[in-house]
């Protein structure tokens, strides 16, 4: 089969389209034709080496498509169901090895297209605005990053809770992006300081939540928006990893709550993964949740689809197809 090989970390052009051959089919496990593979930036991560990962490897760590087959133990998949998943690395392929615990059946009513497009980024919206910082009418949030693939996922939840919703975005057209998706105000930083304008639309007050996925350029800022008692989501490294903070920050900008979660920890366990994905694709397919896939690219063409995603070209999902 063919899939993609990283055999040193660095740039976009280490990634090689090369002919490999599949492992054994082992007990508990489901070979998946994939059809649509998410690209996301946790994949660029891996391939820097800012994730750690042995090599050679083959990236991606969200997919869909259908079952090839099942291996011994499996019972509840069968050859023929479509499937997605997320969170298990080597979806840059045509053929995958994945564990059946980790795959979700594709609900009728979604493509497997939007399923892949919304597999990853959904979940994590799910636990950044259900669990983490678990939403409610009286709070106010702000997301950078806002109309994004994570972000326009992130408003909308927030607005479902009920939320207030500040956004911060780099231009017009993504402006109109974040208000379709329903945020309530959209601060366009490059043209003002999303600090001083987050403060005067709370009345100096400050945020409840930050959800921040950029990372090392607005980290400190960040937390400069948060109302006491306020906390600070660091979800994503996409301008760099964030600045080293001693403790004492915290107690003196206000008593906040800083975390760093990822969603393999919000989605440990069985339960928890059908529970978001479930509440996802269900969204998806009522038209609750809308997903766009702003590209679709060859998978040969996965380093293309690398720059696009990290010089923030798109406004929407990136898809690879085999």
């Amino acid at each position: 089969m063919k899939a993609i090989l990283i055999r040193q970390c660095g740039g976009p052009e280490v990634m090689r389209l090369e002919d490999t051959s599949l492992q054994t089919l082992g007990p508990g496990a489901v070979l998946v034709k994939i059809e649509a593979t998410g690209v996301n930036f946790i994949d660029i991560y891996f391939r820097t080496g800012l994730y750690k990962a042995e090599l050679p490897f083959t990236p991606g760590m969200e997919g869909a498509g259908v079952v090839e087959a099942v291996g011994p133990g499996v019972q509840d998949l069968e050859a023929g169901d479509r499937v997605v998943y997320a969170m298990t690395r080597g979806s840059y392929a045509e053929y995958a090895i994945v564990p059946a615990h980790v795959l979700v059946k594709i609900p009728d009513g979604v493509t497997t297209q939007l399923a892949a497009a919304c597999m990853l980024q959904g979940m994590t919206a799910h636990y950044l605005s259900h669990s983490t910082f678990p939403l409610e009418k009286a709070h106010t949030a702000l997301i950078h990053a806002a109309a994004g693939g994570t972000g326009v996922l992130l408003v909308q939840m927030a607005r479902m809770r009920g939320a207030r919703v500040i956004a911060t975005v780099g231009s017009a057209e993504k402006a109109e992006r974040a208000k379709a998706a329903g945020a309530n105000e959209v601060i366009l930083y490059a043209e003002q300081d999303f600090e001083t304008a987050t403060r005067a639309l709370t009345d100096g007050k400050g945020v409840d939540v930050v959800y921040d996925s950029v990372g090392a350029s607005t980290f400190l800022k960040s937390i400069n928006c948060l109302k006491p008692r306020g906390m600070m989501v660091t979800f994503g490294n996409a301008s760099g990893p964030v600045p080293a903070i001693e403790p004492l920050l915290l107690s003196a900008k206000g008593s906040l709550f800083l975390t760093r979660p990822s969603l393999a920890n919000y989605s440990s366990t069985r339960e928890e993964l059908l529970w978001r994905a479930g509440d996802v694709l269900g969204w998806v397919a009522s038209g609750a949740l809308k997903v766009s896939v702003h590209k679709t690219y060859p998978l040969a063409d996965a380093a293309q689809a690398h720059v696009d995603l990290a010089g923030r070209a798109s406004a929407g999902k990136l898809l690879l197809t085999p």
